[in-house]
């Protein structure tokens, strides 16, 4: 097979579908890697690396669309890159489709089979190619909630481990998921005061039991939600919902009641995000002020730190594109149900439930739509 990996064009994001070691793999298992130049330059990685890995370097990002049967990347294709996507092409990176109704209709026109990293399920409940950047983004939401709490950044001019005879910042989280027991593990870690809240008493417990007594727990009812974020310095939305739309668990009027500096990391906004008053940001421009409250949204926060990441990530989804590029999408599909759980839109069809219902579209059993 030929597989493809564009250099990312979403503002300051600096990872990479496939770093050297991985195109090493892939050409050992006799696929040609084409990779377009300068993709690896943000996570140390040249050209000349990738060639030495048996790649062969594309001049411009068409002639990687043009001729490659597999795309391999990490963020969305942006509007630019949809346009290069034919029948019938394969593309394998996070699509996060439920919040982006026109990425969904343009992969829908195109014909392509499009398969998201972040609904891939292991069988057992678990994402394994989202935890890795849940992880990471996690760690990111506490220093950033941390450098957003600097008077000069808007925030209180809070301390979040505070000193000894001044009191540690409130770190309130939304989810107990990968993401808030990362985002806990960081906030505990700098000394910070940190309650969690989660709809699932069995995560509570298991967070209970890995942080012990530093830790707070609660509930998650619509009160205890109210009560936690207005006593809060920092609060994190760690909320997920596999490939559905995140759930607003903090209003507009909850955020207007806030003390001026409070910090919002919207963890979850790549799905829409779980604050009523959250929109996208970058890494170029990463906060905005309304009623007095921070909120950092960028929407591809792991992209920060782009070794971390990449590696990360690579050490995830390498085995899976091994596959498609082994066997082909049909039988990788067919073969898997936890993988084909990954597959959103088969030729025009989309083919998860939660996409589907959250932008209204018509849902196509995977299976049908792999044998038609």
């Amino acid at each position: 097979m030929i597989v493809g990996v564009p250099r990312e064009i979403k503002v300051h994001e600096y990872r990479v579908g496939l770093t050297p070691n991985s195109t090493r793999e892939l050409t050992a298992h006799g696929h040609k890697v084409i990779v377009e130049t300068g993709a690896g330059n943000g996570i140390g990685c040249p050209d000349g690396d990738y060639i030495a890995a048996g790649a062969e370097i594309a001049a411009n990002a068409h002639d990687v669309y043009g001729r490659a049967e597999m795309i391999v990347k990490v963020k969305e294709p942006q509007p630019d890159e949809r346009k290069m996507l034919r029948e019938g092409q394969i593309i394998f990176a996070y699509l996060h489709l439920a919040p982006d109704p026109q990425q969904t209709s343009d992969l829908v026109a195109c014909g392509a089979i499009c398969i998201a990293y972040e609904t891939v399920s292991d069988g057992h409940g678990g994402l394994p190619l989202l935890a890795p950047m849940s992880q990471v983004a996690g760690r990111l939401s506490i220093q950033a909630g941390a450098h957003c709490l600097e008077r000069e950044n808007g925030g209180k001019g809070i301390l979040l481990g505070g000193v000894p005879g001044v009191p540690p910042g409130k770190v309130v989280v939304l989810g107990g998921g990968i993401v808030g027991e990362n985002a806990i593990l960081m906030a505990l870690g700098m000394g910070a005061s940190v309650t969690v809240l989660d709809r699932k008493i069995d995560v509570l417990s298991r967070l209970a039991r890995q942080f012990g007594p530093a830790l707070k727990t609660a509930y998650s009812s619509r009160a205890a939600v109210e009560q936690h974020v207005l006593d809060a310095d920092l609060v994190v939305g760690a909320v997920l919902v596999v490939g559905a739309e995140a759930p607003k668990l903090v209003s507009a009027d909850v955020v207007r009641r806030m003390r001026p500096g409070t910090v919002l990391v919207d963890v979850s906004i790549d799905q829409g995000g779980c604050f009523e008053t959250s929109r996208p940001t970058t890494h170029a421009d990463p906060t905005y002020m309304l009623d007095g409250v921070v909120h950092y949204c960028v929407s591809n926060m792991p992209g920060a730190v782009p070794i971390t990441s990449t590696n990360a990530l690579n050490n995830v989804t390498l085995p899976y594109a091994l596959t498609l590029a082994d066997h082909g999408y049909k039988k990788a599909l067919v073969d898997d149900r936890s993988f084909r759980e990954g597959l959103n839109i088969c030729k025009g069809r989309i083919t998860h439930q939660a996409v589907a219902r959250d932008l209204r579209h018509e849902y196509v059993d995977p299976e049908k739509a792999l044998d038609a």
